[in-house]
C-alpha cells in the first residue's frame, strides 16, 4: 500500500465498493465528511474515519441524517469538498437540505447504498428502488446529477466524477450504489494523485464589496465566495435575488428556478453519459444500471445464443436521463427492456421516450437478491415474438 504527500493511496488494492466510494472521495479532495451510521453504507465513513486523520480532513458521526445533510452544506460554504453517505430510510431524512443545497447552489455529494424497502425492509440486502426518489424525492422544481457505478472499480472512479460534476455545476450530486456493488470485493486501480483530474471550486475574483453570491453574469453557474474570507453575502432556501436577499415574487421564482433547471438541463449533453453496445441493427435494446447490468450479461448472451440481436445501454449518469438516445433508438428497435431491482422506475423514463415507437418491457425484481439472468432472457425473447 502506498500514499502520496497528500495520504491518497496508489497502486491496485482489493477493495469492496464502499471502501472505494471512500477512496474516491478523498482522491477528489474532499475534507469533511457528516453521516450517520446505517447498512449497508457504513464502511464508507469506517474508511474516512481511519484515514482523514493522515490528510487532515474531518469526519463528524451526526445525530442523525438531517444534521449529516446540514452539516455537510454548511461545511462546503466554507470552500471544503464535503459528502455525506447514507441508504433508504436516511436517504428520505436527507432530503429537505438536499433541497436546501439545490437552492442555494451548494457543490456536495450524496451517496445512496440502496438496500430493500419501504421502511426498514431489508437492511443487509440489495435494492434499486430509490431511483425515482433521487429525481423527485424533495419538494419544488429542480435539477440535479445523479450516477450509479457497477463496480468497486466505478465506484472509485465515479466518487471522483461526481465531485467534478458537483463543482462544475454548483449543484448536489447522487451517488446511486447499490447493495452488491457495495459490498462486492474486487481489484481497484488507483492512479497517482498527479494523474486524477480534480475540478477545483471556482472562487470569484469580484471584489468584496462588488460580489453577488447568486449573479451569474449571463453564465448558468455563479462564481463562489467562501464564508470567512470577507465576502459579506446572504444566502437562503428562500427564493432570493441575485445578492442572495429573500424576494417574495412570481417574477423572481420563474427567473431563479429556470435558472437553477436550465444550469442542468442546457448541458445535459454534457453530463450524460451510458455506455452503449451493438445498438446497430439491434431488434431488442437491454438498458440496465448498477449490479444489475452485469448479471443481464448472462441473460443477453442467452438471448444471442438463441439468434436475437440484443444491444446494450448501461446507465452511468442516470439523471439526467439520456432522452435524446432513447428517442433515437426506439425507432429503430422492437423493444427496451428494462431489468432494475424494483418494480418498475427506469422503465417509466424509457416509456415516455419511446413514446409508443417501441415496446418498453419492465423486468421487475422487489429486492433481496439479483435477477436471474433467464428471466432477463426470458423477456428479451418475448419482446421478439
Amino acid at each position: 500500500m502506498k500514499a502520496d504527500p497528500a495520504g491518497v493511496l496508489t497502486g491496485a488494492h482489493y477493495l469492496d465498493g464502499d471502501f472505494a466510494c471512500g477512496e474516491g472521495a478523498m482522491a477528489a479532495g474532499c475534507r469533511f465528511t457528516a453521516g450517520y451510521p446505517i447498512t449497508p453504507s457504513t464502511e464508507v465513513v469506517e474508511r474516512i474515519s481511519r484515514r482523514f486523520p493522515m490528510m487532515g480532513g474531518t469526519f463528524v458521526q451526526m445525530e442523525d441524517e438531517l444534521a449529516s445533510m446540514a452539516a455537510v452544506v454548511g461545511a462546503s460554504w466554507t470552500g471544503t469538498k464535503s459528502f455525506t453517505v447514507t441508504s433508504g430510510p436516511g436517504f428520505s431524512l436527507m432530503m429537505e437540505n438536499i433541497g436546501l443545497a439545490v437552492m442555494m447552489e451548494t457543490p456536495c455529494v450524496v451517496v445512496n447504498v440502496q438496500r430493500g424497502g419501504p421502511s426498514t425492509g431489508l437492511p443487509t440486502m440489495t435494492g434499486q428502488a430509490d431511483m425515482m426518489q433521487a429525481r423527485w424525492g424533495s419538494h419544488g422544481d429542480y435539477e440535479l446529477i445523479a450516477m450509479s457505478p457497477q463496480s468497486p472499480q466505478e465506484a472509485f472512479d465515479l466518487t471522483i466524477d461526481a465531485f467534478n460534476l458537483a463543482e462544475l455545476y454548483r449543484v448536489p450530486v447522487l451517488f446511486m450504489m447499490d447493495e452488491c456493488v457495495g459490498h462486492m470485493t474486487e481489484k481497484v486501480v488507483i492512479p497517482p494523485a498527479d494523474e486524477i483530474e480534480i475540478v477545483p471550486r471556482k472562487l470569484t475574483k469580484s471584489k468584496p464589496g462588488d460580489f453577488e453570491p447568486y449573479r451569474a453574469n449571463g453564465q448558468m453557474v455563479p462564481e463562489f465566495a467562501r464564508a470567512g474570507d470577507g465576502y459579506r453575502f446572504h444566502t437562503t432556501g428562500l427564493t432570493h435575488d441575485e445578492r442572495g436577499y429573500p424576494e417574495m415574487s412570481a417574477e423572481c421564482q420563474d427567473k431563479l428556478v429556470r435558472r437553477l433547471m436550465d444550469k442542468i438541463n442546457g448541458n445535459a449533453d454534457k453530463i450524460v453519459r451510458f455506455e452503449e453496445e451493438d445498438t446497430d441493427g439491434a431488434d431488442v435494446v437491454v438498458l440496465s444500471y448498477g449490479i444489475t447490468a452485469r448479471v443481464a450479461r448472462e441473460g443477453i448472451d442467452l438471448a444471442r445464443e438463441k439468434g436475437v440481436k440484443v444491444g446494450v445501454i448501461r446507465l452511468i449518469v442516470v439523471w439526467p436521463f439520456p432522452e435524446k438516445r432513447i428517442r433515437e433508438l426506439a425507432g429503430t428497435v422492437k423493444a427496451i427492456v428494462v431489468p432494475e431491482i424494483n418494480y418498475g422506475q427506469m422503465v417509466l423514463e424509457v416509456e415516455r421516450c419511446a413514446a409508443g415507437r417501441c415496446a418498453s418491457v419492465c423486468v421487475p425484481h422487489g429486492g433481496g437478491g439479483v435477477h436471474d439472468p433467464s428471466d432477463i432472457c426470458d423477456a428479451i425473447m418475448g419482446a421478439v415474438k
